[in-house]
Protein backbone atom coordinates (compact mmCIF):
# COMPACT_ATOMS: atom_id res chain seq x y z
CA UNK A 1 0.00 0.00 0.00
CA UNK A 2 0.99 3.43 -0.71
CA UNK A 3 0.24 6.52 0.85
CA UNK A 4 -1.08 9.65 -1.38
CA UNK A 5 -1.20 13.39 -0.05
CA UNK A 6 -3.93 14.80 -1.59
CA UNK A 7 -3.39 18.95 -1.66
CA UNK A 8 -6.49 20.74 -2.01
CA UNK A 9 -6.86 23.78 -4.08
CA UNK A 10 -9.26 26.65 -4.42
CA UNK A 11 -12.85 26.51 -3.69
CA UNK A 12 -15.25 29.37 -3.18
CA UNK A 13 -14.28 32.74 -1.01
CA UNK A 14 -17.16 32.45 1.31
CA UNK A 15 -19.94 30.24 2.10
CA UNK A 16 -23.33 31.47 4.17
CA UNK A 17 -23.59 29.44 7.44
CA UNK A 18 -26.24 26.86 5.96
CA UNK A 19 -23.99 26.46 2.94
CA UNK A 20 -20.97 25.98 4.87
CA UNK A 21 -22.84 23.99 7.48
CA UNK A 22 -24.06 21.39 4.19
CA UNK A 23 -20.75 21.11 2.78
CA UNK A 24 -19.36 20.28 6.20
CA UNK A 25 -21.87 17.15 6.06
CA UNK A 26 -20.40 16.56 2.79
CA UNK A 27 -17.19 16.82 3.19
CA UNK A 28 -17.83 14.53 6.69
CA UNK A 29 -19.79 12.07 4.96
CA UNK A 30 -16.78 11.81 2.38
CA UNK A 31 -13.90 11.48 4.88
CA UNK A 32 -16.10 8.66 6.64
CA UNK A 33 -16.61 7.08 3.52
CA UNK A 34 -12.82 6.90 2.82
CA UNK A 35 -12.82 4.11 6.18
CA UNK A 36 -9.27 2.69 6.43
CA UNK A 37 -7.61 4.26 3.76
CA UNK A 38 -7.52 7.52 5.63
CA UNK A 39 -3.82 7.97 7.33
CA UNK A 40 -4.57 11.49 8.40
CA UNK A 41 -7.82 13.82 8.05
CA UNK A 42 -5.08 16.64 7.71
CA UNK A 43 -5.88 20.48 7.88
CA UNK A 44 -8.21 22.87 6.30
CA UNK A 45 -5.28 26.48 6.08
CA UNK A 46 -5.68 30.13 5.40
CA UNK A 47 -4.41 32.44 3.38
CA UNK A 48 -0.82 31.05 2.24
CA UNK A 49 2.41 33.46 1.66
CA UNK A 50 4.60 32.25 -0.68
CA UNK A 51 8.60 32.54 -0.39
CA UNK A 52 10.83 32.15 -3.65
CA UNK A 53 14.04 33.39 -5.31
CA UNK A 54 12.33 36.33 -5.89
CA UNK A 55 10.42 36.97 -2.91
CA UNK A 56 7.78 36.97 -0.97
CA UNK A 57 4.33 36.86 -2.37
CA UNK A 58 1.14 37.74 0.25
CA UNK A 59 -1.66 36.84 -2.34
CA UNK A 60 -1.10 32.71 -1.76
CA UNK A 61 0.05 32.50 -5.76
CA UNK A 62 -2.01 31.56 -8.73
CA UNK A 63 -3.69 28.30 -6.91
CA UNK A 64 -3.71 28.71 -3.29
CA UNK A 65 -3.74 25.73 -1.10
CA UNK A 66 -6.47 25.37 0.58
CA UNK A 67 -5.67 21.77 3.02
CA UNK A 68 -4.89 18.51 2.65
CA UNK A 69 -5.20 15.01 3.27
CA UNK A 70 -2.92 11.51 3.28
CA UNK A 71 -4.81 8.45 2.17
CA UNK A 72 -3.06 5.15 1.76
CA UNK A 73 -4.44 2.88 -1.19
CA UNK A 74 -2.96 0.01 -3.52
CA UNK A 75 -2.42 2.72 -6.40
CA UNK A 76 -2.94 6.47 -8.11
CA UNK A 77 -5.44 5.49 -10.10
CA UNK A 78 -7.37 4.09 -6.54
CA UNK A 79 -6.79 6.99 -4.90
CA UNK A 80 -8.28 8.96 -8.32
CA UNK A 81 -11.31 7.41 -7.69
CA UNK A 82 -11.17 8.11 -4.13
CA UNK A 83 -10.71 12.11 -4.67
CA UNK A 84 -13.63 12.33 -7.22
CA UNK A 85 -15.82 11.80 -5.23
CA UNK A 86 -14.89 14.66 -2.87
CA UNK A 87 -17.27 17.07 -2.67
CA UNK A 88 -14.44 20.22 -2.58
CA UNK A 89 -14.77 19.92 -6.74
CA UNK A 90 -18.65 20.38 -6.56
CA UNK A 91 -17.84 23.84 -5.11
CA UNK A 92 -15.32 24.21 -7.55
CA UNK A 93 -12.30 23.30 -5.76
CA UNK A 94 -9.62 21.02 -6.97
CA UNK A 95 -7.56 18.16 -5.82
CA UNK A 96 -3.62 17.71 -6.54
CA UNK A 97 -2.58 13.72 -5.46
CA UNK A 98 0.95 12.76 -5.11
CA UNK A 99 2.88 9.85 -3.78
CA UNK A 100 4.58 10.14 -0.56
CA UNK A 101 8.03 9.35 -1.24
CA UNK A 102 9.92 6.78 1.85
CA UNK A 103 12.76 9.26 2.02
CA UNK A 104 13.94 10.28 5.21
CA UNK A 105 14.50 13.92 5.55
Amino acid sequence: MQKYVFVYHGGPKSMSPEEGKEYMGKWLDWMSSLGEAVVDRGLVVGKSVTVGQSGISLDGGANPVSGYTVVKTESLDSATELATKCPHIAIGGSIEIAPALNIPM
